[in-house]
């Protein structure tokens, strides 16, 4: 991956760890100008990082002679295994200090729901989210991962407009007339195509490596970002946060090489999982003992930047490969597909 755009997945992801400190910490009633900015606006990194997605997926499959089965299930053994461990881990502390957290419940039938990815109203009574609230936007994924694997039976150029179509019916007609969930007439699922039409331009050379110009563009795109609200997500804030995916891809000779933001990057899916966790366990921590919320704050960056980087090398990374291999061998049928193998193989830093 670009290691621009690790570098912003980095920075989305603690923009959302900040928006939730305001929510946890302060019930989104901000002290200050910067917990104004982080009340109103972190969330935008939930904009970024599914521009992002779309990005990365497009680039990843280009051109390589990948099942749609195959690459579903290299997403589900991607994003499955970190997400169910801190489902259960959020489970078991709503059931165990449920009386001590404000607006939170836990019930069976709604956990399940949660672990399948379908949408479903909290028992807490705040709307359609999962156990662990910031598994929303991986129900926006997968439906993304799922109809991605779909158009793999297509020929490579029609595929982005029959996606296109694909969420168009789902968010304007399914959605509409009750054929699913009200969760997908959101139209923040279109930033997926946003960061599509990034990749389609930097596969064609279009995206041209400049500095100060893209330096301009991030900043008039948080400027328009400050300024407008989630009303329309996709129109608002979907489009600004694509802006800044481009201008941080044509930036990319500045940022490659880093190791530092590419590590930053590999925990980012960690940090916006876990995170929830541990904020809420500061929180009790300091209503108990009186104790300042930003000193509180100071200690849980650090605690959710460690949790985070053990998750990612341990989860993310050896028990993926593990689970991956097996996958392999079971539909290849092991050693007598060696070659296709291989193939796969090599594409597996991709996923």
């Amino acid at each position: 991956m670009l290691i621009s755009l690790q570098a912003l997945r980095a920075l989305a992801a603690w923009m959302v760890v900040c928006h939730h400190f305001m929510q946890i910490f302060f019930d989104f009633h901000p002290t200050g100008p910067i917990g104004q900015f982080f009340t109103d606006r972190g969330a935008v990194g939930v904009d970024i990082f599914f521009v992002i997605s779309g990005l990365v997926i497009y680039l990843s499959t280009l051109d390589k002679e990948i099942p749609g089965g195959q690459f579903l299930l290299n997403r589900v053994i991607r994003i499955v295994p970190a997400y169910w461990l801190y489902s259960l881990l959020m489970g078991l502390m709503l059931v165990c200090l449920g009386p001590w957290m404000p607006h939170s419940a836990v019930a069976l039938p709604h956990f399940i729901l949660s672990l399948l990815f379908i949408p479903s109203e909290n028992p807490g009574g705040y709307g359609l989210y999962p156990t662990l609230n910031v598994g929303w936007t991986l129900n926006y994924e997968m439906l993304f991962y799922l109809l991605f694997s779909l158009v793999f039976t297509l020929p490579q150029r029609h595929r982005p407009l029959v996606l296109a179509a694909a969420l168009f019916a789902i968010n304007e007609v399914l959605g509409r007339y009750g054929v699913v969930s009200r969760f997908y007439q959101n139209n923040i699922m279109f930033e997926f195509l946003l960061g599509i039409g990034i990749g389609m331009l930097y596969r064609r050379g279009w995206i041209a490596q400049a500095f100060w110009l893209p330096i301009a563009t991030i900043i008039a795109s948080a400027v328009g970002i400050y300024h407008l609200t989630a009303s329309d997500r996709l129109l608002n804030w979907g489009i600004p946060s694509a802006f800044i995916v481009l201008a941080c891809v044509s930036l990319e000779p500045y940022f490659k090489g880093s190791r530092i933001l590419k590590t930053l990057g590999d925990c980012s899916y960690s940090v916006y999982l876990v995170h929830v966790l541990v904020l809420y366990t500061g929180w009790l921590i300091g209503q108990h003992w009186q104790l300042n919320p930003y000193a509180v704050f100071a200690v849980c960056v650090p605690t959710i930047a460690a949790i985070s980087w053990g998750s990612y090398v341990w989860i993310e990374k050896r028990l993926y490969r593990r689970m991956k291999d097996w996958a392999d061998r079971r539909l290849l049928g092991g050693t007598g597909q060696a070659v296709a193998n291989g193939r796969l193989q090599s594409t597996r830093q991709n996923y």
